[in-house]
């Protein structure tokens, strides 16, 4: 089988100023997410820290992490900081054994970035790549779905895992659309035995 992809990192360069954020703050909650993750993948819905607050950071809708106005530079740092994210009824958070930080999220806490495919139909896989390097392969559990966006188009988002979800890249977008079909008479996308719709066919 054929596999397709495409690297679309570039489409999403940051627009804040290069510089780095102050790194005391950064600093303590970097050594708290890493030593939270230590033993592997961090619990973030059991904990339930006494001390709570407020970061000011930012989570754009083009990926970018903003800290104080500056964008943080990198990967590694944002990747980090991705495993102890958390969505409350509230809102986002980066949590840990010891604190929780109410955080602010344009639209969705991660971006796909890169798409791969091969089959078709049911048969058909779907696997994305996240700004945060994590994997996700199309089926009922990381479902896809389609929200319509302010300029009549749709935006489609993934599933990652808990409450989380990815918006898909603009370049993504268009191989996305180019796998639709229609069923039922609707447009759609088959993925990991499931058949995802976007809109009415001919809509």
């Amino acid at each position: 089988m054929q596999e397709r992809q495409l690297n679309v990192m570039s489409d999403h360069t940051p627009s804040a100023t290069p510089q780095e954020p102050a790194p005391d703050r950064m600093t303590a909650l970097a050594e708290a997410a890493r030593e939270a993750c230590a033993r592997g993948v961090a619990p973030v819905h059991k904990w339930r820290p006494e001390r709570c607050g407020r970061l000011d950071l930012v989570i754009r809708a083009d990926g970018s992490w903003i800290y104080e106005g500056s964008a943080i530079r990198r990967p590694a740092l944002v990747k980090l900081f991705s495993t102890v994210l958390r969505r409350d009824p509230e809102g986002y958070v980066l949590v840990t054994p010891a604190e929780k930080l109410d955080i602010t999220v344009e639209d969705a806490p991660f971006l796909a970035v890169e798409l791969a495919s091969d089959g078709e139909g049911p048969q058909r896989r779907i696997r994305f790549r996240t700004n945060v390097d994590e994997v996700v392969d199309v089926s009922p559990e990381h479902a896809l779905r389609f929200e319509e966006a302010p300029d009549g188009g749709f935006k489609p988002y993934v599933h990652v895992r808990s409450d989380l979800w990815a918006l898909v890249a603009r370049s993504a977008v268009y191989d996305l659309v180019d796998l639709a079909e229609e069923r039922d008479g609707r447009l759609g996308v088959w993925a990991g035995g499931a058949f995802f719709a976007m809109a009415e066919a001919g809509a």
